[in-house]
């Protein structure tokens, strides 16, 4: 069984604490203390999936979250698993070559220098090497994977020959694990380890850093039949992705999460037919995904239990969100011969569903449109973080690590990119970055203000959007505006040598 792991939970409140200090509000209560910090990351999480973002999905706790927090329209990852982490723990825009070096200090090491107990419990994705392993890199407590996404019952099961046939590495502290128990499933251990950790530093003098990082939903499609069994039907009986999508628009409007004016893309070029799908498995695999969402929601819902029980919940920021848009891969391609769900196959929902996960934006996971780089973020600190509120101030990964050192009273870093985003997190209002950049697989994109510039890959052109007028980026305003396209195309690219990384011509 897994070891107990860090105290997040005490590492965020204590951040916003420090950040409460420094920017006074007169409607807010004073900081007392420093607080725990709780980060919770969902894997290919669809913008819509949860339930007070859109969905249909019954997310329980996580809608619990929303009421006595506040949930954010415009926080941006960076539209994959490995630059979105990265982010996350070294506070800079990825780095290339290398994300994580030994001169690059990490979250993990920068939080026990301010006197948190730390830990990184599940998916690390950013190498196990002596410059890389979580263990020694500032986490008093490490159990989960560390390169990439495994099978969900049996993590030492080899991936299939189309994902290359390799074991994942899976860590206890510095040992590797390879076997497993029958009735193992990762959503569920990981859980596990967290409540544990949580449990033995709780008591502890000084706050707790806790990085909660589910591999659910991303694929392969693995959830118990129970949990299956709750959803299935429910796809089919509502018409395929496209009714899902327009349920979920909805539903947005209703909450007040998305602007009237915008009009909802009509498809995705990827998506495919509802008419001519096999429609029985195509509800099998989003019911399945589905299940992963609602598992996920339960445990973490095991993990909030856990700081009421303890008495911290009050003393504990909870922020969670996603690293990347919904995941349209098909590895494997689409074969129906296969089953979701089960611990022998390995399935995804492809791009027609992963495209509609991410409703009401444009694209998916690896792709720079909003649909890829929009997370659901959802920030909980009782009397510090307002209840109930919708935030559309903007906000990057890069901004965590200065809130969490402002929140511990550490001396903040001029040579992070970010700011401390505490200040928003409280209903202040706090200048807007002067730009944010993206840069994967040959996709570009570029945010100054409302203006937004995205590079097309795949048809290999710069498309301009105005955010404040058009969020899902539906009218090319670029050929109409020809020299604000080049100069900030040239500022992107400077961007993106400041990273390491020579343009891509």
């Amino acid at each position: 069984m897994p070891r107990p792991a860090p105290q997040i939970a005490l590492l965020v409140a204590a951040a916003l604490l420090a950040a409460l200090a420094t920017q006074p509000l007169a409607a807010q209560p004073p900081l007392t203390q420093r607080p725990n910090v709780v980060l919770i990351l969902a894997d290919d999480l669809g913008f819509s999936d949860v339930g007070c973002f859109g969905g249909e999905i019954e997310t329980p706790n996580l809608d619990r979250l929303a009421r006595e927090g506040t949930r954010f329209t415009q926080f941006y990852d960076n539209a994959k698993c490995t630059t979105t982490r990265a982010s996350i723990v070294t506070g800079l825009w990825p780095q290339w070559p290398h994300h994580l070096t030994a001169e690059i200090p990490t979250v993990g090491e920068r939080l026990q220098a301010a006197g948190y107990a730390t830990a990184l419990i599940g998916k690390w994705h950013l190498g196990h090497g002596d410059d890389t392993h979580p263990a020694k890199r500032g986490f008093d407590r490490v159990y989960g994977l560390l390169d990439g996404c495994c099978n969900f019952f049996d993590p030492g099961r080899p991936d299939p020959k189309f994902k290359g046939g390799r074991v994942r590495w899976f860590t206890d502290q510095l040992e590797r694990v390879t076997e497993f128990p029958d009735d193992y499933y990762t959503t569920e251990a990981f859980t596990d380890a967290a409540v544990a950790w949580v449990g033995s530093v709780a008591r502890e003098e000084g706050p707790f850093f806790l990085h909660l990082c589910y591999t659910a939903p991303h694929y392969p499609l693995h959830a118990r039949p129970a949990d299956i069994a709750k959803f299935r039907g429910r796809y089919r009986e509502l018409g395929g992705w496209l009714p899902l999508r327009e349920e979920r628009y909805a539903k947005q409007r209703e909450f007040g999460l998305v602007d009237d004016a915008w009009a909802l893309t009509d498809t995705d070029r990827n998506a495919y037919d509802w008419e001519a799908a096999d429609q029985d498995w195509e509800d099998l695999r989003m019911a399945t995904y589905a299940a992963m969402v609602h598992s996920m929601d339960r445990e973490i819902g095991r993990l909030l239990a856990t700081l009421d029980e303890l008495g911290i919940a009050d003393d504990t920021l909870v922020l969670f969100l996603s690293d990347n848009g919904g995941c349209a891969e098909e590895p494997g391609g689409r074969d129906t011969a296969r089953t979701p769900g089960p611990v022998d196959d390995y399935t995804a929902v492809g791009p027609a569903w992963g495209w509609a996960q991410n409703a009401p934006f444009k694209r998916h996971k690896s792709w720079l449109h909003e649909g890829g780089i929009t997370t659901p973020l959802i920030a909980r600190w009782p009397g510090q973080v307002p209840a109930g509120r919708i935030e559309r101030q903007v906000g990057h990964l890069v901004d965590l690590l200065p809130t969490f050192l402002d929140l511990a009273g550490a001396e903040p870093d001029p040579s992070l990119p970010g700011r401390s985003y505490a200040p928003v997190l409280r209903g202040a209002t706090r200048e807007a970055p002067e730009r944010l950049c993206w840069f994967w697989a040959g996709n570009r994109a570029i945010r100054e203000g409302d203006w937004k510039l995205v590079w097309d890959n795949r048809d290999k052109v710069w498309e301009l959007y105005d955010l404040a007028k058009d969020r899902c980026e539906t009218t090319d305003l670029a050929a109409a505006h020809p020299d604000r396209v080049a100069a900030m195309s040239a500022r992107w690219a400077d961007w993106l040598a400041s990273c390491g990384r020579e343009p891509p011509r």
